[in-house]
């Protein structure tokens, strides 16, 4: 396979970067529980919840209560892995990285953030908290999140690392309101940035994405089902592990790793049809780790 110009690492960082750049809720939810993971496809840990205290007041005479510091867990698997493959020509393989980007790697890469979207966002199946169903409760407008902050308040979330993330609809609404008009986007990398609905609301960073939204059984165009979300980052959890690298494709194989996101990106070729195959995979889980600390936002389109 003659190439000068692209090799496999060179794809992995350039394919890594646009993915980190093109994910909302991966980049929402909790991730420090990936180190425990050997990284095979069906690996198992049990994620540990902190222990929980009680604040009592001292009483010199009585001496102090000793609580019990157990720690509770529950377990998280790998159990999900994404590839796409394609077939690229000699003349596509002898592109600049950048050009080379733009048409394969772009693509490929929504794809998968789409699908990491879609599988941490189906976590909303274990959520039995809802607001925007009740007299005097709206979705359509920003203060739906004041309901929603009501919520979390009551359970006794934690006020910092609240987010709201919601569908094209909504967002479209919300857009109208002077409150947003008005706000400055805020944002930590260029999708999140993009995906930013502004300036902390409520209590809350609000981010769109067009994964959120749930097709009609009755087939496309007829209805859909937008079920907003907001959450602490606490109550989900998302960890992505690159594949190790096959024994026999050292040399047409990389990994690239960057910030708990890792991909593996491996080169074949397809004698029947005379192209390069490159092939992109990661493998990730997602867990649901306290309903508790997530409410849905239902309205018109959520009912």
């Amino acid at each position: 396979m003659a190439n000068t110009l692209l090799t496999p690492s060179m794809i992995a960082r350039r394919a890594l970067a646009t993915l980190y750049n093109q994910t909302v809720m991966a980049q929402l939810v909790w991730r420090d529980y990936e180190p425990e993971f050997a990284g095979k496809i069906g690996d198992t840990i049990t994620i540990r919840r902190p222990p929980t205290f009680t604040a009592e007041e001292f009483v010199r005479a009585n001496g102090i209560t000793v609580q019990d510091a157990t720690e509770s867990g529950i377990p998280m698997t790998l159990n999900h892995f994404a590839d796409v493959s394609f077939g690229v020509t000699a003349e596509d393989l002898t592109l600049k990285i950048d050009d080379f980007g733009e048409q394969f790697l772009t693509p490929a890469m929504e794809a998968i953030a789409q699908k990491i979207e879609g599988d941490l966002l189906a976590l909303r199946v274990d959520v039995v908290n809802t607001v925007g169903t009740v007299a005097g409760e709206v979705w359509d407008t920003p203060e739906a999140l004041i309901a929603a902050r009501r919520v979390l308040t009551q359970n006794k979330v934690p006020h910092t690392e609240r987010r709201a993330v919601v569908g094209a609809v909504t967002a479209g609404e919300w857009l109208k309101t002077d409150l947003l008009k008005k706000a400055d986007a805020r944002g930590d990398t260029m999708g999140l940035r993009e995906a930013s609905l502004g300036n902390r609301l409520f209590g809350f960073d609000a981010y769109e994405t067009n994964s959120i939204v749930v097709p009609s059984p009755q087939g496309p165009g007829i209805s859909t089902t937008e079920v907003n979300i907001g959450f602490h980052k606490t109550a989900f959890a998302l960890a992505m592990r690159p594949l190790a690298i096959p024994l026999g494709a050292r040399d047409r194989s990389a990994i690239a790793d960057y910030k708990n996101f890792g991909l593996r990106v491996t080169y074949d070729y397809d004698i029947q049809s005379k192209q390069d195959i490159i092939s992109i995979d990661t493998l990730y889980g997602c867990k649901t780790i306290d309903a508790t600390r997530a409410v849905t936002i239902r309205g018109a389109l959520g009912t």
